[in-house]
């Protein structure tokens, strides 16, 4: 039998790690829209491929123009200000002074086509964006495939972001795609890695644009 104890009065307090960063979804107006597909259009003129400066195992990248930076002004610094004040980061606060700003570093198209696949990877840069242009399957279809529907983990044809979570543990927000996410940009931090499953029963490409944006250390306002 134990005898009495005088213990001192102390505190259990509950500590929720923070979470340091995410990422945003928004589906781009028809006026950029418009734009990227002729940017697209240029691109398959010039045709200039960039494959081998890249993760993905898929059959064609070619690098696009941001024309008078239109893009990069109009949507993509938006997206920056934003992400700034959503998830402060100390990192590159203290990093960007008023006389830094920001820039786009590479901008590219990739054209997939069935069973090819962009492996787990990251990005350059500070922020990176994937806008999906076209996707000529249903992922519903897909997850039907004999070989997929009857998996725990079904994953053909869309896009996750994959991250340890505080357990150590790998966890990760899956996109699963169709027609409806034509439009659809997801605006990142570029250090996330993702991946992006291969795609069956279709003899169209997935056509998706990505880019890196980074600090623009050549001009000093």
């Amino acid at each position: 039998m134990d005898r009495d104890v005088n213990i001192e009065s102390y505190d259990i307090i509950a500590k929720v790690p923070k979470q340091p960063v995410g990422w945003f979804e928004s589906t781009l107006p028809k006026s950029a829209m418009n734009r990227l597909q002729r940017y697209i259009e240029t691109a398959k003129n010039n045709h200039i491929n960039v494959n081998k400066n890249l993760a993905g195992n898929i059959s064609n990248s070619l690098d696009l123009e941001d024309t008078d930076n239109w893009f990069f002004r109009h949507i993509l610094n938006e997206h920056i200000k934003k992400f700034k004040v959503t998830w402060p980061d100390e990192r590159i606060d203290e990093t960007l002074t008023d006389n830094r700003s920001y820039c786009l570093q590479k901008f590219w198209v990739n054209f997939q086509k069935q069973h090819e696949v962009n492996p787990v990877h990251n990005h350059q840069g500070i922020y990176s964006f994937v806008i999906f242009m076209k996707i000529p399957y249903d992922w519903r279809e897909q997850h039907e495939l004999p070989f997929v529907k009857h998996s725990n983990t079904k994953v053909a044809g869309n896009f996750e972001f994959v991250y340890t979570n505080i357990l150590g543990k790998i966890d990760g927000n899956t996109y699963k795609l169709d027609s409806s996410s034509e439009g659809l940009m997801i605006f990142f931090p570029a250090e996330i890695n993702h991946i992006v499953y291969p795609f069956y029963n279709s003899e169209e490409e997935r056509i998706s644009i990505s880019g890196n944006i980074r600090f623009d250390t050549s001009v000093i306002a």
